[in-house]
């Protein structure tokens, strides 16, 4: 089994690196990144618009996120149904969604039916109609979301921690807004948020499938030629307010979630690989990880445990989730800041960094299965910065983190001291510290 294993990420391996990543640069300046593959006749386009909800105004939480959901309930001459009986027909897939730093758009089209799907495509993210009808109905899925999320514990968890983190800045509450701002917006409101969210100095543009270089820079221009020039003032940097100890939320439920980070790295960072390995050692989504190891194999403290690095646009956070009985939280936090604080000390083992090298860099050419797959993963390195030869040296800057580097990077970055555990529940022997 492991050497079919091996076999399989060796044979992935040329498919990789066969990939080949086009600048692609419309007649009208508007840039995009591209991966031809003739094989079959449709094509994905993702975009990302840098900014996303946390380009609210002050009083207009929510708007960017409802402003998104009602981007394809009628557009042009065409009401939501006939919107909708328009994508069918044409066998398109659109998708559209808000994030903390982002607006993002999906397109999938056939070759033949590719002129009209992006007058389609082009008509809602230019000429949305926003009617008060749509809106109304919207909203009242948003506030049915919200209303279901205040019984959430990973949600309140979240929120909590957020606030506490960010305190006023847009990182630091939901980006869908609270049930009074939504239920505020007005039609006007929207208007403005896309016409803030969605403009020509913040796109992101990568496509892949059976289109040109020179057939996608002249839909780019289509698309987005009549969008404003600039969109809203982005967000400045969020200072980190979060100190160390625990926050404990009453909610009752037999076992309590449990949120805990502390402030991240940089994705720009020199030590980010470095970082990044650490993180998968310790709190990975594997079974070898060590706070799987630990708090779950060895304790039973949870059911599953894992960690992440968040770079966001203003902020970098390293945070982790579990849930635990109310009875064995305070132990289970226990383990967490003692794994914390002898990696920091310590480092990794040689063989932890060799399987989670072997691991890391074996499954990265899984993302690029299908053109869809591949244009996310253009435009997101596009926003992230990166080159564009990215994924072909991105598995040599792993392989070049050493154990003395690993050490370095983890005296550096964690901080066990810092640590701030948010506890939604009823658990048994823990208070709030401050």
């Amino acid at each position: 089994m492991i050497r079919l294993a091996i076999a399989f990420v060796l044979l992935a391996f040329p498919a990789l690196a066969e990939i080949k990543i086009e600048p692609v640069t419309s007649p009208g300046g508007i840039k995009a990144w591209l991966v031809q593959d003739k094989g079959i006749p449709f094509t994905a386009l993702e975009i990302l618009f840098r900014g996303g909800t946390s380009l609210d105004g002050p009083g207009k939480r929510g708007a960017v996120n409802l402003m998104t959901a009602l981007i394809e309930e009628g557009a042009g001459d065409l009401d939501s149904q006939g919107f909708a009986a328009a994508r069918d027909g044409l066998a398109a897939e659109f998708n559209f969604r808000s994030g903390t730093d982002s607006v993002g758009v999906s397109a999938k089209f056939l070759t033949e039916n590719r002129d009209a799907a992006i007058d389609l495509l082009r008509s809602a993210l230019v000429n949305p109609r926003f009617d008060q009808v749509a809106v109304d109905r919207v909203r009242g899925q948003v506030i049915a979301n919200l209303q279901s999320n205040e019984k959430d514990p990973g949600t309140l968890a979240g929120e909590a921690f957020n606030r506490m983190a960010f305190g006023a800045h847009p990182y630091g509450s939901s980006g869908d807004g609270t049930i009074d701002s939504v239920t505020a917006l007005t039609r006007d409101d929207i208007i403005a948020a896309h016409k803030g969210a969605l403009a020509h100095d913040r796109i992101y543009v990568a496509a892949a499938g059976d289109i040109s270089a020179a057939e996608l820079g002249l839909l780019l221009d289509k698309l987005f030629g009549d969008l404003p020039k600039t969109g809203a003032p982005l967000p400045t940097r969020a200072n980190w307010t979060l100190k160390g100890g625990v926050t404990v939320q009453d909610f009752p439920t037999p076992q309590s979630t449990i949120l805990f980070g502390q402030e991240g790295i940089k994705r720009d960072d020199p030590d980010f690989f470095a970082a990044y390995i650490l993180n998968e050692v310790l709190g990975g989504g594997r079974f070898s990880a060590r706070l799987m190891t630990e708090v779950r194999e060895k304790r039973g403290f949870t059911y599953g445990i894992g960690t992440s690095l968040v770079p966001m646009d203003q902020a970098e956070m390293m945070v982790g989730q579990f849930a635990s009985k109310n009875a064995s939280v305070g132990d289970a936090i226990k383990v967490v800041r003692d794994e914390w604080a002898k990696m920091a000390t310590g480092g990794v083992t040689a063989e932890e960094m060799a399987a989670t090298k072997t691991y890391l860099t074996g499954s990265y050419p899984l993302r690029f299965d299908g053109n869809g797959q591949i244009a996310q993963v253009l435009v997101g390195m596009q926003m992230e910065g990166l080159p564009i030869d990215y994924a072909v040296t991105r598995n040599a800057q792993i392989e070049a983190v050493t154990l003395d580097d690993l050490k370095r990077v983890a005296a550096r970055l964690l901080k066990p001291d810092a640590l701030r555990f948010v506890v939604v529940g009823q658990p048994v022997g823990v208070t709030s510290t401050d």
